[in-house]
């Protein structure tokens, strides 16, 4: 592949990145927990949308409402990339949440359990 064809990575690093700092302090909307943190951004190679993966410590409640939260905020934050990042059009911004941390630890706990098991 040329340099041209990972152009979306390279734009999807920088939307991570840009984002990650929205959401540290720049916005100021009550729903978007405190513990959100941007886990990864994948964009389509085309650039029309980017799926940008959270993950929200606390509850299932806290969980909805910062979704619901940056759903809200998607047009400041999409308008803002595009000023940032110099782009003529910013992607369609899709906010999901990232659950490979508690599939994680749930398969770590199934293989303790499985090691503590005496054997027969």
């Amino acid at each position: 592949m040329t340099v041209a064809g990972h152009r979306h990575e390279r734009i999807a690093e920088e939307i991570h990145h840009e984002v990650s700092t929205m959401i540290a302090g720049e916005l100021k909307d009550p729903r978007i927990a405190g513990l959100t943190t941007v886990t990864e951004v994948r964009v389509s190679p085309d650039l029309k949308l980017a799926r940008i993966f959270v993950s929200v410590d606390g509850t299932e409640e806290e969980h909805a409402s910062t979704l619901q939260g940056l759903a809200a905020a998607s047009g400041f934050i999409r308008r803002e990339l595009g000023v940032r990042l110099r782009m003529r059009r910013s992607p369609e911004l899709l906010f999901l949440l990232d659950r490979s941390e508690e599939y994680s630890q749930r398969i770590d706990e199934l293989l303790r359990a499985t090691k503590k098991q005496p054997e027969s």
